[in-house]
Formats: C-alpha cells, structure tokens, sequence
C-alpha cells in the first residue's frame, strides 16, 4: 500500500513539472521576431489550439499549450519562446486577475479572415509586389494568410453610374 502511495505521489510530482505551456514573450529585448511571433500565434489559433493574448503582461505576450511539434514550429519560424509548467502558468494568470492592473488573458478562439486592399498592378501596369505595400509586406513575412481586394471603378467614380 505504502508503495503505491509513493508511485501516486512520485506521479503527481512528475506531472506538476512537466511543461504544459509555451510562453512567447513580446517584450522588444526577450523577443527576436515580433512579426512571425504574431504569425505563429494565427497559426496555432488556425489549427484549432487554444491561444492566449496576455494584454499589457511583458509586452502583449501570447501562450498555448505546449506540444512538441508547437516548439518546433516556434524554432523554425525563429521566434522566442519560454516553456512554462502549469504552475508558472496558474501564476501568471492569477497576477493578470488582479484588479489593480491593467491586464487581462484574452482567450483567441478563432482566426480572422483579413483583407487588404490594394491593386494587382501599379499605374505602369507592372504586378504590385508584396514588399510595395507596407500591409501586405507585414503580413506575408510573417505569414497570416489574407486575401487582396480591390475596385478600380470604385476609384474611378463609376460606382454611380448605374443607380
């Protein structure tokens, strides 16, 4: 009996150390990469994982569960990250709770869809490239997927022509 109650316990003990989430820092001297840090965080959300914004704690950080492949990901793109256990993560929550500061865990369940609008030619009839727009060129470097739009006749005024 006493030898499962030291396996039991040994269990529970292995479990609390374990890491069980991943912590990405945005403070501008912890992380190295702000814009796929932002990338890799529409890409968890995208795959279904539960996601974190941690407004106004160290810098606007993000943190999901940890799992192997997660880590990779993060050591592909380039990004900064910390492995927290469970406890440092209840701990972090519960300083964010904390009435006095203005701080709040969002939880991000859903990836938005986004759209930029900008033209598929310049005036000079040459494609736009995604470095001739400052949107475009934040967004495919760190890699959230968007949609182009655009309505030359919009611009052109003929949008009254036909009511």
């Amino acid at each position: 009996m006493q030898k499962i109650i030291i396996f039991i316990a040994a269990m529970f003990f292995t479990l609390s150390l374990s890491a069980s989430y991943i912590l990405i820092p945005m403070e501008h001297d912890k992380q190295t990469n702000h814009l796929k840090a932002y990338g890799i965080t529409y890409w968890v959300i995208n795959q279904g994982i539960e996601a974190y914004w941690l407004l106004n704690y160290r810098g606007g950080s993000f943190a999901f569960p940890h799992t192997k492949g997660l880590e990779n990901e993060l050591k592909v793109r380039g990004v900064s990250y910390q492995v927290i256990s469970d406890a440092q993560w209840i701990a972090i929550r519960s300083e964010i709770s904390d009435p006095e500061l203005n701080q709040e865990a969002v939880k991000l369940e859903k990836a938005p869809k986004i759209a930029v609008y900008t033209p598929d030619f310049n005036p000079r009839g040459n494609r736009i490239q995604p470095w001739d727009d400052a949107v475009t060129l934040v967004l495919a470097y760190a890699e959230i997927p968007f949609d182009k739009v655009y309505d030359r006749e919009v611009l052109e005024g003929y949008m009254w022509r036909d009511v």
